[in-house]
């Protein structure tokens, strides 16, 4: 029966691994999606931005505050590009969350599905000992019953 408990146990580990797994997949899809809003939001900014600018047909504008413009428009890229890498960076730590979240929940039901196997040969092995001693003592008594007789 040690080896049943001992199978338990490995149960209740893979079980608590696939539930850690399962709330890093979250976490790591709530990250993503803050990222993703985050980027969402540096993009429309920017192109609230253009946008704004773009609306004022012959309007003057002195070279100084074009060139701080563009800047500021460049320095907006920039960070919208840096957006896209961490963005990146976030979907491929939700696909390593969820290849181990697969291998968690593969092992977990390997486990259980070898726990049910061992199981199930205990009770058949318990059922055949059972069944022996029930067929010895008709056997021995169908001998006492054909000796008194």
């Amino acid at each position: 029966m040690s080896v049943s408990n001992a199978l338990s146990v490995a149960v209740e580990m893979a079980l608590r691994q696939r539930d850690d797994a399962r709330r890093s997949l979250q976490d790591a899809r709530s990250a993503s999606q803050a990222a993703q809003a985050q980027l969402d939001q540096l993009e429309g900014y920017a192109l609230e931005t253009q946008n704004r600018w773009g609306m004022r047909p012959n309007a003057a504008v002195q070279p100084e505050v074009m060139y701080h413009h563009y800047q500021f428009m460049d320095r907006l890229g920039h960070a919208v590009g840096l957006q896209v890498s961490v963005v990146g960076s976030h979907v491929e730590r939700v696909s390593a969350a969820e290849r181990s979240l697969l291998q968690a929940e593969l092992r977990l039901a390997s486990l259980k599905k070898l726990l049910d196997k061992r199981q199930r040969d205990a009770l058949q092995a318990q059922m055949r000992r059972d069944q022996k001693q029930t067929d010895e003592r008709a056997a021995l008594q169908y001998r006492q019953s054909f000796n008194g007789s």
